[in-house]
């Protein structure tokens, strides 16, 4: 367990050591049979997640503007941003599985690191846990359904071909880890699964998000390493992508929100949930997947370093307002 937490800790390291060794082990071994390994390790991604959703959120009223100005901007400016600069970048047919991962990307808001982030930059966590489980659960029923508006004429899978699979990747572990939460709660009190159980869980996310990446880059080797170009045209997209997102949601979030439900807006719509997004990219889209998933693996490392920039300024902010307070 300390092995896996500190790998969590350093996770945009090893997600780019994952990168380097899969493709270094891609040029000389044939990955193609490890293929059959992707359900199990996006299993093992998204279910320990689940288990520590908190799911009593949902009961109490919170903050109705700002849930809802946050899951407005999550399904429908963030996917119709995601869309545009689909189109812009990869224009041809051929580029359309780099359009689609940009679209996922833009599908499934908020992590386990929307509550991080939001505690170190003295947000409103509360709200913040909130908009995991309503932006998780909203996620998992609209992106079919937007997959099928913006990419309908083009991805071959139907609409009840999509759910059907996010179902299998989302709903079930959701509802598996509602259990095993319950069950533990059950077992041994609920002070001990938020001090001592709780926390053993999202390591294991961690580790497979990282063999999946690695995996990714093996399937995809070859390929780079006849056109490594490939990575620059689409580090370029995700990380403008990103740079207009910060700045429009900063801006947006300024105007209607005092400072700690400003912080949990940021985090609540900045943040993706890149892991469930490489879970469904592999399972669903099937030989596009590989493609979406190269999208999303290099996502990760943009979306860290922008969202760990965003907090270091904003704890940088607090503290020059909260000493002007006195």
């Amino acid at each position: 367990m300390n092995v896996l937490k500190y790998i969590q800790k350093h996770l945009v390291f090893f997600i780019l050591g994952g990168m380097v060794s899969g493709f270094l082990i891609g040029l000389f071994v044939n990955t193609q049979p490890l293929r059959v390994s992707v359900s199990w390790l996006s299993f093992f991604l998204v279910y320990p997640m689940m288990v520590t959703l908190n799911f009593k959120s949902l009961l109490v009223r919170g903050n109705v503007k700002l849930q809802l100005v946050t899951q407005l901007v999550n399904f429908g400016y963030l996917p119709l941003l995601a869309y545009v600069f689909g189109v812009v970048f990869f224009p041809h047919p051929e580029q359309m599985s780099y359009r689609l991962g940009i679209l996922l990307i833009a599908l499934l808001p908020t992590s386990g690191m929307t509550v991080s982030w939001t505690v170190m930059a003295k947000g409103n966590v509360q709200e913040a846990i909130r908009m995991i489980v309503i932006g998780l659960m909203l996620g998992g029923l609209l992106t079919p359904l937007m997959i099928n508006l913006y990419l309908g004429t083009t991805i071959a899978l139907s609409f009840t071909q999509i759910l059907a699979q996010i179902v299998m990747i989302v709903f079930i572990p959701m509802l598996l880890g509602f259990l095993t939460q319950w069950v533990l709660k059950k077992r041994y009190g609920e002070a001990t699964f938020h001090q001592q159980i709780k926390a053993n869980f999202p390591p294991f996310s961690t580790l497979s998000v990282i063999l999946l990446i690695a995996l990714v880059m093996s399937l995809r080797a070859p390929m780079l390493a006849r056109n490594p170009g490939v990575l620059i045209e689409l580090l370029v997209p995700i990380t403008l992508g990103y740079g207009v997102m910060l700045i429009s949601l900063h801006l947006l979030g300024k105007t209607l929100f005092p400072y700690a439900d400003h912080i949990a807006f940021m985090n609540g719509t900045m943040i993706r949930s890149l892991s469930v997004a490489l879970a469904i990219a592999l399972t669903v889209f099937e030989d596009a997947g590989v493609e979406v998933s190269l999208v999303i693996a290099l996502a990760y490392i943009v979306q860290v370093q922008m969202a760990a920039s965003y907090v270091k300024w904003s704890q940088k902010r607090f503290k020059e307002a909260a000493s002007s307070l006195g």
